[in-house]
Order: C-alpha cells, then sequence, then structure tokens
C-alpha cells in the first residue's frame, strides 16, 4: 500500500541526511522524496511515498518522531490531499511525427519549453498516472531523456498540518 507523508522539519543542513539514512537502516525503501522550504524559512516541508502495509507506515512514522530536527509527521493518506509531480520528456521529433506529438502535449495540456532540431523537450504537471500515460504514448516516439521532481502534497481545504 502506498502511503503520503508530509514531515515538516528545522531547514538546517543535515536533515535530509539523517532521514534518509532513518529510512536506510530501516530497511525501508523511499519511493519519491521532494523538500523545500515553506512559507517560514526556518521550516522545510518534505513529502515521502513509502510502500508498505499499516505496520510499515507506524514504525516510520515513530521512527521520524524521534528524530530532534523533526517537528511533525502527518500521514496525508487519512486525509484528502492534492498531489502534483513535474515531469520533462526530451523526445525524438522530426518533420513527420512533430504534429503528432504536439496533439499529445495539447490533449494531457502539457507544453514544449524546448524545440531542437530532432527533439521536443515536454513539460508536464499532473498526478503520477497522468505523468505515466503520457510517458507511455511517448515512449514510441523514443524518449531521450526523462527527469521527474517526485511528489509534493498538501491537505484539501483550510487544514494545514
Amino acid at each position: 500500500m502506498r502511503h503520503t507523508l508530509a514531515v515538516l522539519v528545522e531547514n538546517k543542513y543535515g536533515v535530509l541526511a539523517r532521514v534518509a539514512g532513518l529510512f536506510s537502516r530501516r530497511g525501508f525503501n523511499i519511493d519519491s522524496l521532494a523538500v523545500g522550504t515553506t512559507e517560514d524559512p526556518t521550516l522545510s516541508r518534505m513529502t515521502i511515498i513509502v510502500n508498505g502495509d499499516d505496520h510499515v507506515l507506524e514504525q516510520v512514522m515513530k521512527q521520524l518522531n524521534k528524530l530532534i530536527d523533526v517537528i511533525r509527521v502527518i500521514d496525508l493518506g487519512s486525509e484528502e490531499f492534492v498531489e502534483r509531480e513535474l515531469a520533462l520528456i526530451k523526445v525524438n521529433a522530426d518533420a513527420n511525427n512533430r504534429a503528432e506529438i504536439i496533439q499529445i502535449v495539447d490533449i494531457f495540456r502539457a507544453r514544449i519549453i524546448d524545440v531542437a532540431s530532432k527533439s521536443l523537450t515536454i513539460e508536464v504537471t499532473g498526478d503520477v498516472e497522468k505523468i505515466k500515460a503520457i510517458q507511455t504514448l511517448l515512449k514510441p516516439f523514443g524518449i531521450k531523456e526523462l527527469a521527474r521532481t517526485g511528489i509534493v502534497a498538501l491537505n484539501r481545504g483550510s487544514k494545514s498540518p
């Protein structure tokens, strides 16, 4: 089962390494990790995606809460939340297939952010399924490079962690 955790931490050097080390030492795999400062520059927010049953989730949350720099850990799966990911996809494109690629980009409400003689670079934002879907449709053209940010998530509505 996939769990989305929002972890509020102090914005200090070494915090990311301590959190990642905790997962490593316990044998838990991080499927996605996105980190950035919050509206308060002294705090950072980590969005961590981890797979496992409820026991794994409980252990991860307990271990995270033991770290000194961790302020709060929230399982977003227990509440309504929104999540997004950004992907940059560089795909082979020539005069024969550009129109078809542009049509796919338009359907997914993505954007072409770079045009070269033999490639297009596409920016797409959405949930994991949307990213996978456009990637699948672009694969036959030949994906030259792919970069994904990892998932970021927030509670819905006026609730804050």
